[in-house]
């Protein structure tokens, strides 16, 4: 991973890092976090304290990135193993989860300079397109990324950016 990627790997569990083998990478997948003013380090270690689980209603959920408001990147899941962040695209695609400073969801301009960063270098690193970069509302009709979703012009410009 690039130099600007703080591996922070979460530890192998059952309800957020698996260690299920990636079949193959077909697509990128664009999250938020939905909790307003958290950081990338806040969200990794809620991942991370999933393991701890016990009883009948547990969550399984993580993600390979969380991109921070300051713009920083935090890897939580290597990129040969599946994430529980994108349903029924869990096996095919990479995940990444950004923070958001309020309930708009827009992200800052350190946190979006980042994603498309990331996600530029993800799209040379497994040959793919912007056509294979989707948001989670794609997959599932989820309000997520909730500003990509809520104004379909910003996400427009993001895929426009990542061309450049």
């Amino acid at each position: 991973v690039p130099e600007y990627v703080n591996v922070n790997l979460l530890t192998p569990n059952e309800y957020s890092r698996p260690q299920i083998p990636l079949e193959k990478v077909n697509g990128i997948v664009v999250h938020y976090v939905a909790n307003p003013c958290s950081t990338a380090l806040e969200n990794r270690n809620y991942f991370e304290g999933l393991k701890d689980q016990t009883g009948s209603k547990t969550t399984s959920v993580s993600s390979h990135f969380v991109i921070g408001l300051e713009g920083e990147v935090v890897q939580c899941i290597p990129l040969n193993e599946v994430a529980y962040a994108s349903n029924n695209r869990n096996s095919d695609t990479i995940s990444i989860e950004c923070c958001h400073p309020d309930d708009s969801g827009e992200f800052t301009s350190a946190t979006y300079e980042s994603l498309v960063r990331l996600t530029r270098w993800l799209m040379e690193e497994y040959g793919l397109d912007t056509s294979q970069v989707i948001r989670h509302y794609d997959v599932t009709g989820k309000l997520c990324p909730k500003a990509f979703v809520e104004r379909p012009e910003a996400w427009e410009q993001f895929q426009a950016d990542l061309k450049k």
